[in-house]
C-alpha cells in the first residue's frame, strides 16, 4: 500500500483542542444516546458507536419504525445533519453556545421529522455530569479545530481497519464511543474474562461489565486529558496479564502509563514520524503481541495476513 505522508496528519495542538473537544465530547454524546435509545443492544455497547464518515462522524442508520435516520455531524459545512429515508432533512449549526439549546435543537429535529426521541439527559463517563437541559453556561467552540480533529479521525481510522484485517478471531468494528470519546478497535482471545470491578463514573457497571466480559486487547485514540497533557493513542488488555506494563514495545516514543495501565505513544510522535502508518501500525502491533503472548493467547488460530485490496484471503 502506498505511503501517506506526514502532511496527511494534520497538527493537533492540545491547548487549542480540549475546550472544542469537551464541547464535542458532549454534542456527541446527545446524539450517540439518540442511536442507543432506537437500537437494540449488540454485545460490548457496539450498538451506541458513532462512526467516521466522509463529512465527518455519523451514527449510521437508526431504526424508526418501519424506516430509518441518521444523524451526522458534518464538520466540512459546520452542522449536525438529521436525515431521514423518507428524504427529510434538519440542519443545526455547530458553534460555540450551550449544551442546553443544543439538546434542545437536536430533540426538535428530531420531533420535526416524525422522530421524537427520549434520551437519559445526563451524560456518561464524566466526574461531573450537568444534565444537558441545565447545561446552560455558554461553551467554546472552533470549527477549524473540529474540522482539525476530524481530518486525524479519518487517517488514524484508515490505519486501525489495516491493523484489523490482521485478525480472524472477534474482532470489534473501528467505532467511535462517545461516552469516553475515542476511536477505538478491540481484538478478543474467545476467553471469558474476570468480571469487571464496575466503578466508571455514570456508567452502569452492568454496562461495564457487559462490555469486558471476554478478553480483549485494545488499542485506541482521543485528543488527551485527564492529565495526559497530548492527543495520543492507547492499548490496554483486560485482564492485563502479569508483565505487560514492562513489556517492549514500539515505537521509541512509546511508554507505559502507570496511572492509566495503558500504553501510551503520542499523536506528534506518529505525524511527524518518516512513515505515520508505519509508526502506529509497530505501536498497535507490538502492544497487541504483549497482550497475546503473556497471556497466551491461541495466535496462529487468532491472526492472518494483512487484507489486500481485490485479492481475498487465502485459505487450505
Amino acid at each position: 500500500m502506498s505511503m501517506v505522508v506526514n502532511g496527511d496528519w494534520p497538527k493537533l495542538d492540545f491547548q487549542a483542542l480540549q475546550p472544542t473537544a469537551e464541547t464535542l465530547r458532549l454534542m456527541t454524546q446527545i446524539v450517540g444516546k439518540v442511536r442507543l435509545a432506537r437500537t437494540p443492544w449488540v454485545n460490548h455497547s457496539w450498538h451506541v458507536t458513532l462512526y467516521v464518515s466522509a463529512r465527518g462522524l455519523t451514527t449510521s442508520l437508526i431504526p424508526n419504525g418501519g424506516s430509518g435516520l441518521e444523524l451526522e455531524f458534518d464538520f466540512i459545512a459546520g452542522a449536525l445533519a438529521v436525515r431521514t429515508t423518507g428524504g427529510e432533512e434538519r440542519r443545526i449549526a455547530l458553534g460555540p453556545g450551550s449544551i442546553a439549546d443544543f439538546y434542545a435543537r437536536v430533540l426538535g429535529a428530531l420531533e420535526s421529522v416524525g422522530a421524537p426521541t427520549a434520551i437519559d439527559p445526563i451524560p456518561n463517563e464524566l466526574p461531573e455530569a450537568i444534565a444537558f437541559p441545565r447545561d446552560t453556561a455558554p461553551r467554546p467552540y472552533d470549527p477549524a479545530v473540529a474540522n482539525a480533529f476530524w481530518r486525524a479521525l479519518v487517517q488514524v481510522d484508515r490505519v486501525f481497519h489495516r491493523f484489523r484485517t490482521r485478525f480472524i478471531g472477534k474482532v470489534s468494528p473501528v467505532h467511535f464511543f462517545w461516552g469516553s470519546f475515542d476511536l477505538a478497535v478491540t481484538r478478543f482471545s474467545g476467553r471469558p474474562a474476570p468480571l469487571h470491578p464496575g466503578g466508571v463514573p455514570h456508567l452502569p457497571d452492568a454496562v461495564a461489565r457487559e462490555a469486558y466480559s471476554h478478553e480483549v486487547s485494545s488499542a485506541g485514540f482521543w485528543p488527551g486529558g485527564g492529565g495526559v497533557d497530548e492527543p495520543s493513542f492507547y492499548a490496554y488488555a483486560y485482564p492485563a496479564p502479569d508483565g505487560f506494563a514492562s513489556a517492549k514495545v514500539a515505537p521509541a516514543a512509546a511508554r507505559f502509563d502507570a496511572a492509566l495501565g495503558e500504553f501510551l505513544l503520542p499523536y506528534e510522535a506518529v505525524r511527524a514520524a518518516p512513515d505515520p502508518d508505519a509508526a502506529l501500525l509497530a505501536f498497535l502491533q507490538s502492544t497487541y503481541e504483549a497482550a497475546a503472548d503473556l497471556a497466551r493467547w491461541d495466535r496462529s488460530a487468532l491472526e492472518c495476513d494483512e487484507g489486500q485490496i481485490g485479492a481475498p484471503r487465502a485459505v487450505g
